[in-house]
């Protein structure tokens, strides 16, 4: 039987659930291999993309959107050899897989934790629930590859917030691994969107863009005053997340408290 080549892998981005190459055709190297990446009409076409998931993910039930990351945990979990490679071994794999049990479990408890029944002075109902902030923005940071993608991703997605992260520039590759378990898993299309790239050329884009709703800037590095600047011109939400960070307060950094008044009796 003759010598066959093998099938080399395409690192390509992940929006609206399909892995497109950027609009530019451009790559950069990367842990030894040639990496995708985006441009600026790839971060429009993400937010396009979470902006139009978005209501389809906030709209599910708290249980389900739970039934879904913990779909996404066994994906993970089924691709452990993989993930392993592009990360510190097998112990972060286990731990970022945990930490997506972890957080699927909060998806119908956050309305009891976060939420209150107000006493008020009247003949009427008060209560405050946790609702999404809208589209997230996040800037994965580069180390841990694979639970620090994870955990400033996850917590956004529990809440009901669809997402556009930039994976870490200098260790792309478990995005990307990440993105695929994203395509195989329950998630729908949209709701979680990865670009791999430079950093500081992605970042201000979003920062400025008109239709995200908050930017989690913990691993901007020096760049998160600029990027602070930029958010403020349509009140974006900022965030100063964490790389390895896992309490209900992350999810809460991505939630608005609408307050609801009704009459007694009716």
């Amino acid at each position: 039987m003759p010598d066959r080549l093998p099938v080399k892998k395409t690192y390509k981005l992940f929006i609206g659930g399909a892995f497109p190459r950027s609009e530019s055709g451009r790559t950069y190297e990367a842990e030894g291999q040639n990496v995708a990446r985006a441009s600026r009409k790839d971060v429009r076409d993400a937010v396009r993309a979470a902006r139009a998931a978005f209501p389809k993910w906030a709209g599910m039930t708290a249980y389900n959107r739970g039934q879904v990351l913990y779909r996404l945990a066994e994906m993970i979990e089924a691709r452990a050899a993989e993930f392993a490679e592009y990360c510190s071994g097998r112990d972060e794999v286990e731990r970022t897989i945990d930490r997506v049990v972890w957080y699927a479990g909060w998806t119908d408890k956050l309305a009891q934790v976060l939420g209150s029944s107000n006493p008020v002075a009247g003949p009427y109902f008060n209560f405050t629930v946790p609702e999404p902030t809208g589209v997230v923005a996040t800037l994965a940071p580069d180390e841990p590859a694979l639970l620090g993608i994870v955990t400033r991703i996850v917590p956004a997605l529990t809440g009901g917030n669809a997402v556009v992260a930039v994976a870490s520039e200098a260790h792309p590759l478990a995005g990307i691994e990440l993105a695929e378990a994203l395509a195989t898993s329950d998630v729908p299309g949209g709701v979680a969107n990865i670009l791999t790239g430079y950093r500081g050329e992605l970042a201000p884009w979003l920062a400025a863009h008109m239709d995200v709703n908050a930017i989690d800037v913990g691993a901007a590095n020096g760049d998160a005053p600029d990027l602070e600047r930029a958010a403020a011109a349509n009140v974006k939400r900022v965030v100063h997340g964490h790389a390895d960070t896992q309490s209900p307060w992350e999810v809460a950094a991505f939630l608005e408290l609408k307050t609801v008044w009704h009459p007694v009796g009716q």
